[in-house]
């Protein structure tokens, strides 16, 4: 490759062979000839003359010689100017745009300053002009590339003219030249591109991609004005509505869910109301009866306005990372300690097992809030008189868990013997009030939202919340988060899953 742009150069710009001192050589037949053509009418006029006896043979010869030589001298200086002129025009060929345009061919090149200079300036505004064709269609390249909504280009008959990067990992392959249905099969879309290809203005149109996850999408169809070398195409502009779709659907179910939870608990407070002004006004037994009741759907309200309201508190600040330290050591013995009562009424006991461990970075009142949740339902779902076990320990160097948390850190596992949890339930349990067994959920006390308020403390701390569990073997919830090891290197940003 690298001999190969001399080479070139030295072809264009060569002589012709046979030397350029006379100027006639290379060119002796054209020559030749073309003063041979140029001559044949003054021969004929001479014959004429001749044979009219007007001029002698001696005169009619030395004159063809002569007109003949004047000729080929004329025909050789104008090949000459030729031969010049391509060479110049081989050097400006050969100059490419990593260098300086040569210089005008001097007077000695048989060409007039004027010609000369001229074609030097009509290269000089190609180069300007290509470059600047160039530098339009890079910016807009750059800028086509960098938009993050995807486009695509498609012109008649479907076929897709250009496609930016967006589109190319929205759609998973480069459809560019092919038909825009091999890559999009929603007929409201393509039913739009071709009413815009048809001479319509302009068409919006909303689709679903399905797939493991399914996108849901806006398309703006655009008529782009026709170009020279191609009819009127279109540009689809494509817009990801599945997180606002997402968020429609889940502040409905929010709204449905809160609704049915505090529903709940004020029937009750209301039937026991107005049964204690009414038939029980006098009963002092169905009045205490009715009182604890009362007392405990209270608390059951409370415990869920509280962990909405820890939960909003928790969302409004989880883009931003803690920087403070904290001993995990000391955050699992605290939590364990305020359990023991607890679990020891159903005869269960919290075991911890802890290697040496660094500070972990994060907020102590955050972590607690984790493990406290975390114990609290290893608790309310094990089996009686079994052993809750807790295991913390720093995470191997190059293993498993350090690559998927993406640097050092600690692992803490809490594990619960229990019926175990079915494995179509496992992605959905961080969901808010998503519940296995609802009637025992709210029974034992549960908000529903115990879970997801983990989730998001961990996504905060920039950790990883794993779910372990088979039916009838227990239940393992396992948590990666961050050590505060000097200078380490953040691999990636995991999301809790």
């Amino acid at each position: 490759m690298t001999e190969q742009g001399p080479q070139h150069r030295d072809e264009t710009t060569r002589p012709p062979a046979g030397g350029e001192a006379g100027g006639a050589a290379p060119d002796f037949g054209r020559l030749l000839l073309a003063a041979a053509a140029l001559w044949l009418p003054t021969l004929a006029v001479l014959l004429v003359l001749l044979a009219d006896g007007l001029i002698s043979p001696g005169v009619a010869g030395i004159a063809a010689v002569v007109v003949l030589g004047l000729l080929a001298l004329m025909l050789n200086q104008h090949f000459r100017r030729v031969r010049a002129l391509t060479r110049y025009l081989g050097r400006l060929r050969a100059a490419g745009d990593d260098r300086p345009l040569p210089a005008a061919p001097s007077a000695g090149d048989l060409l007039s300053p004027g010609l000369s200079d001229a074609i030097a300036e009509t290269a000089r505004e190609q180069r300007a002009r290509r470059h600047e064709l160039e530098d339009t269609m890079a910016m807009n390249a750059a800028v086509l590339a960098g938009l993050p909504d995807p486009l695509i280009l498609v012109g008649q008959n479907r076929r897709v003219l250009r496609v930016n990067p967006a589109a190319e990992a929205l759609l998973g392959h480069d459809l560019t030249g092919r038909e825009l249905a091999l890559g999009i099969r929603n007929p409201a879309l393509l039913a739009a591109v071709d009413a815009v290809l048809k001479g319509g203005e302009q068409e919006t149109v909303e689709f679903a991609i399905p797939g493991k996850v399914e996108r849901n999408l806006a398309a703006r169809v655009l008529r782009l004005p026709a170009t020279k070398h191609e009819s009127a195409s279109v540009m689809i502009a494509l817009y990801d509505l599945t997180g606002v779709k997402q968020s429609e659907r889940m502040r409905a179910d929010f709204v449905a869910n809160v609704s049915h939870e505090l529903r709940t608990p004020l029937t009750s407070l209301i039937g026991f109301i107005e049964t204690l002004r009414g038939p029980a006004r006098e009963d002092k037994e169905a009045q205490e009866r009715f009182l604890k009741i009362m007392e405990e759907q209270s608390h059951r309200m409370s415990r869920l306005v509280d962990d909405l309201l820890s939960l909003s508190r928790i969302e409004l600040q989880e883009h931003t990372a803690p920087s403070s330290r904290s001993d995990l050591g000391q955050i699992l013995a605290s939590v364990a300690s305020t359990l023991e009562l607890e679990a020891a009424r159903r005869g269960m006991r919290i075991e911890i097992a802890t290697e040496p461990l660094p500070p972990v970075i994060g907020d102590r009142d955050e972590l607690t809030q984790v493990f406290q949740n975390l114990l609290d339902n290893a608790v309310k779902y094990g089996e009686d008189n079994t052993v809750i076990r807790v295991a913390a320990r720093p995470l191997a160097k190059g293993g498993a868990g350090e690559r998927r948390l993406g640097r050092a850190g600690i692992k803490v596992s809490v594990f619960n013997e229990g019926e175990g949890i079915e494995r179509e339930h496992i992605p959905r349990l961080t969901e808010r009030f998503y519940r296995v067994d609802s009637r025992r959920s709210r029974r034992l006390g549960g908000t529903g939202l115990g879970l997801a308020i983990v989730k998001h403390i961990i996504n905060r701390h920039r950790g990883v919340l794993e779910i372990e569990s088979r039916p009838n073997e227990g239940a393992t919830f396992s948590v990666y988060l961050p050590s505060a090891v000097e200078k380490a290197t953040a691999l990636a940003t995991p999301k809790a899953s």
